[in-house]
């Protein structure tokens, strides 16, 4: 199972459905810009971005669901702006009652390899209090922090889960946060009542997916160490096992120019101090070098399901497949394919 939200959550998605359709995404509801902070705004219900591009992600028809649900109107009054799959799932749980009911629905009427929840079926408002003591209110605002962030709360301070997400977090073999905003994708879901507990209760190997990437505003010169440690203030010590970071350094260098212009720059660490905070580091080749630099989804889908390969050394009831050996060979030769 996976918890996080935004572009890094779909990547992982994608690699990770190649092994198994027994995937659970917890999604955060904080979003309040573009077409879901309007939907948000407009209908009072949780933002749907998120979600949305988690079930593309998730579909055996990706590429063609892409263009459906990720298709936006350029005209029309009240659509301009708005995706196809946002309005969508707005129809769908105002004809189910509840947003959690019109995922579900969606889910198995697209048959996706899995299945995605919203971690509430409340929308929250992010609020974060940087190292001036300044308090800014709102994921748009958060995400472009000009001074640190020491701490992140959420209102209503007491939202409550998704029983289904409790449920899902309890019956996990594996648990991973992120990859993704450190302070607007992946804390958000641990600041709902009950989330960390689940995670702290649960025998499940337990993984944080370090961005390759700082992100201006938001983790400027952060370390892993310093992605780490926020997520343990904002969580509880023993809610990561596992730390997984890229090793590799980017070759692109216009690439890299682009970013440092915008003020971000690859994540760097130390072993030595990352092992200080009691988690085992996974050190793996996981950039994708393209206009972007992000995970790549094959190697980072691998990456964890070799841990957990190595931890259990079979595939038990959780659904994992048995040719495992088989879908690597298939994924290494799908990326010598795309060179």
């Amino acid at each position: 199972m996976v918890i996080g939200g935004g572009t890094g959550l779909s990547v992982l998605l994608r690699g990770l459905k190649e092994y198994t359709s027994n995937i659970t995404a917890i999604v955060t509801v904080g979003d309040d810009g573009g077409s879901s902070g309007r939907i948000r705004e407009e209908f009072g219900m949780v933002p749907v971005g998120d979600v949305r591009n988690c079930i593309v992600a998730l579909s055996d028809r990706e590429d063609l669901m892409e263009q459906i649900f990720d298709y936006r109107f350029r005209q029309g009054e009240g659509l301009d702006g708005h995706s196809l799959g946002n309005l969508l799932l707005v129809a769908m749980a105002h004809l189910t009652g509840s947003f959690h009911d019109a995922v579900s629905d969606i889910n198995e009427v697209l048959q996706i390899r899995g299945k995605v929840l919203p971690v509430t079926d409340e929308p929250i408002t992010l609020k974060a209090i940087l190292d001036d003591d300044t308090e800014i209110i709102g994921e748009s605002c958060v995400s472009q922090a000009e001074r640190p962030i020491v701490r992140l709360t959420i209102e209503p301070e007491d939202v409550q889960p998704l029983d289904e997400a409790l449920e899902a977090i309890g019956q996990a073999e594996a648990i991973v946060l992120g990859p993704g905003s450190l302070f607007t994708s992946i804390i958000p879901n641990l600041l709902v009542d009950g989330i960390v507990d689940a995670i702290l209760k649960s025998s499940a190997m337990k993984f944080y997916v370090c961005n390759v990437m700082t992100q201006a505003g938001e983790t400027d010169h952060f370390t892993a160490e310093d992605h780490l440690l926020s997520l343990l203030e904002h969580g509880r010590k023993g809610i990561v096992d596992y730390i997984i970071v890229n090793n590799h350094a980017a070759m692109n260098r216009a690439v890299l120019q682009r970013y440092a212009e915008e003020g971000a720059v690859p994540v760097t660490y130390k072993k030595e101090q990352l092992e200080l905070l009691k988690v085992k580091v996974v050190e793996a080749n996981l950039l994708n070098e393209q206009h972007v630099l992000r995970h790549d989804s094959v190697q980072l889908a691998e990456t964890i399901m070799d841990q957990i390969y190595i931890r259990h050394g079979f595939w038990g009831a959780a659904g994992w497949r048995h040719n495992y050996k088989a879908v690597k060979k298939k994924n290494r030769r799908g990326k010598a394919a795309k060179r």
